[in-house]
């Protein structure tokens, strides 16, 4: 041990005097910690053995603002990142870049061992932590069951309950006691009841008060937490020397996964004796008989082994928990500061509810919301501020592949076999190259503005128009190429109905008017200290705009 002592002992020796050495030459805004970074790019000030380790620990707790100006200044939108302890990193908000990656050289871009070591104990070999042809095969199979209308329906069956059971009748409750709600908490316990009842079949009642929290939804949270650490960390020996020792963190985590490893397969165990009942009593499992929707029934119909199924429902799990949750806190927080916008999708929801003979605004707390996906798919304003909410805070920050083998990117930027190659959809998002000048500006206008069709051809229906026009490689939030995200669709149906469902029925006012949240980027984003409103019963006034035919007028603001 005495050793490892000497070794970190020697390293600390280097970052002091490094790190006085940048003190004493830091002159320009960046600190000196942008510019040619002497290794064939632009990026951070590097130096010999430790890179940039200086500059990458002053600006550990503001890494999303220092990537993105280091992003703005780069000629190119890329920088590189060499630091001790790490793979050479290549980090870009170039749009053709990101196509590059994404679309012309998918294959030479996986996701890679680096990123499947730190996921691989939780997601295991689920669609979202493989590669080749073990990925291709599972995307096959998820990409006809999404295309499946029974599991579209099933999530629009699970919203309606959800809302009118739990959703609605909470900040109902709220706005009578006159108490404080912490809508990123609700979001976010929301989103894991539907996604485990669309996914596994079961309701965790996490957003049933009187019900226990549940162990699985703690122990998601507890292994997502220490997974994210993992990818954080500056140095990844140390998180796998405490694996290999089973020491702090990573037996938490061990354990952690263990019980959402149990829940999973006894789920599985018992769906497949459901299963044998049914053939026994001859009623079929196919589309009726008391045959199941969710997608861990619908893929033992498949025959898949149970550990891959396990694998599966955990990744699908893991990505719709938090995402749309994320994205709806954001969204929340952006209409209290922009009531003008607020105004107009609160228009379009009366609108598209009167054309359906649904009732205006507000109305019972126990009545459904009446309308199907096809006028969730027609809603533009609504879909133009969730776009534009992502754009600003897209519920993951960035992400990462890595090189097979050689290359060049469209900018010039060479890429060595095994370096990190990440697009930074945060950065993206602010970018003036790619938005114009008003890149910081919360506008509708740059999504409604747009051609309804052209851009990936999914230009379906007024909604997609709004986000057809914009390319998904200067707009990644979903990914592009052959990996686009397949769960895209069912994401805007949810934002969209819990959208409708509260601001139809309840007006939200932030308890710190003043407050600008910090984004925390783990696997998928959050807002520090949540969002804590009043929430107070919406009054029904009559819709005065053209807001639902996307003829009113700009909606922009700053």
């Amino acid at each position: 041990m005495a050793w490892f002592v000497a070794a970190w002992s020697c390293l600390l020796v280097v970052v002091m005097v490094s790190s006085m050495r940048l003190s004493r030459s830091a002159s320009s805004s960046c600190g000196s910690s942008c510019g040619h970074g002497g290794h064939g790019g632009w990026g951070p000030r590097s130096y010999p053995v430790i890179g940039c380790l200086v500059a990458f620990y002053r600006n550990r707790r503001r890494l999303l603002d220092w990537y993105t100006e280091m992003l703005a200044a780069s000629p190119s939108q890329t920088i590189v990142v060499d630091r001790l302890g790490a793979r050479r990193t290549v980090v870009t908000a170039n749009p053709a870049n990101v196509e590059h990656i994404l679309r012309a050289r998918f294959a030479n871009y996986p996701k890679g061992k680096p990123f499947t070591d730190v996921l691989g104990d939780l997601l295991g070999m689920g669609i979202f932590n493989v590669d080749g042809e073990l990925w291709h095969a599972q995307r096959k199979l998820v990409s006809h069951e999404f295309s499946a209308r029974a599991l579209r329906d099933l999530e629009v069956t699970v919203l309606e309950a959800e809302a009118r059971d739990r959703l609605v009748p909470a900040l109902a409750a709220a706005s009578r006691g006159g108490g404080v709600v912490d809508m990123q908490d609700v979001l976010r316990r929301f989103a894991f009841d539907v996604i485990c009842r669309v996914s596994l079949g079961v309701d965790p009642g996490c957003l049933d008060p009187a019900l226990p929290a549940p162990r699985l939804a703690a122990a998601f949270d507890t292994a997502a937490g220490i997974i994210a650490r993992r990818g954080a960390a500056p140095v990844a020996a140390v998180w796998k020397v405490k694996r290999a020792l089973d020491a702090g963190s990573e037996r938490r985590l061990r354990e952690e996964v263990g019980v959402i490893h149990e829940a999973v397969m006894g789920l599985i165990r018992s769906r497949r004796k459901e299963r044998a009942l049914l053939l026994v009593n001859g009623n079929g499992v196919g589309g009726g008989g008391g045959a199941r929707s969710d997608l861990l029934s619908r893929m033992i119909e498949c025959g898949y082994p149970d550990e891959a199924i396990r694998d599966m429902v955990i990744s699908f799990i893991m990505a719709g928990r938090d995402t749309t949750s994320s994205a709806l806190t954001w969204f929340f927080w952006l209409l209290m500061r922009h009531r003008g916008v607020e105004a107009q999708v609160l228009d379009e929801i009366a609108a598209t509810r009167r054309a359906r003979g649904a009732g205006e605004e507000g109305g019972d707390d126990g009545e459904g919301e009446g309308l199907d996906l096809d006028d969730y798919r027609r809603m533009r304003v609504l879909h133009a501020a969730l776009c534009e909410t992502m754009r600003l805070y897209p519920p993951v920050a960035w992400d990462s592949k890595h090189a097979a083998a050689d290359d060049v990117l469209p900018d010039g930027t060479a890429v060595g076999r095994g370096d990190r190659v990440t697009y930074f959809q945060y950065g993206m998002g602010r970018m003036e190259a790619i938005w114009g000048a008003d890149a910081a500006d919360f506008s509708l206008d740059r999504w409604l503005s747009l051609p309804r069709g052209g851009g990936d051809g999914a230009a379906a229906s007024p909604a997609a128009a709004a986000f057809a026009g914009v390319s998904p490689f200067k707009y990644p939030v979903f990914q592009g190429g052959p990996r686009t995200c397949l769960g895209k669709e069912m994401a805007f149906v949810q934002m969209k109905f819990v959208a409708s469902a509260v601001l139809r029925r309840f007006e939200l006012r932030p308890v710190d008017e003043g407050r600008t949240p910090a984004f925390v980027p783990l696997m998928t984003a959050h807002m520090a200290g949540g969002l804590n409103v009043t929430v107070r019963r919406r009054t029904p006034a009559p819709a005065t705009s053209t807001a639902a035919n996307g003829t009113g007028g700009e909606l922009t603001s700053s």
